[in-house]
């Protein structure tokens, strides 16, 4: 028999979830890698959600939906997403930095 759970109806399995991927991230990351690299809209928001929240820039957004920074821009323009210009601090400029190393190394 299996036991159904829904993170609706059971708010409290969420906040363990986060709590087991801190303590045993080695449990809790190959199955969000596996959902992020399986389910694209899933991927898109997280993205999109972490870009709108300013936890990440546009060119960390662009490189983790393995986009060029100007499509991803030029989609965010479409859709109403405000875009941010320029860096807001040191970690943001490095991040952009790291992306557009990125992005060249694996071009």
């Amino acid at each position: 028999m299996s036991v159904k759970f829904s993170l609706a109806s059971e708010p409290w399995l969420f906040r363990q979830l986060s709590n087991l991927q801190h303590r045993h991230p080695e449990m809790v990351n190959p199955i969000l890698d596996k959902l992020l690299s399986e389910d694209e809209a899933v991927r898109w928001a997280l993205v999109v959600n972490a870009y709108l929240d300013e936890q990440i820039n546009l060119g960390k957004a662009a490189e983790l939906l393995d986009l060029p920074e100007v499509v991803l821009r030029k989609r965010f323009v479409e859709m109403g997403i405000p875009v941010r210009q320029g860096v807001a601090n040191v970690e943001e400029a490095k991040a952009e930095a790291d992306a557009i190393r990125a992005w060249f190394t694996e071009k």
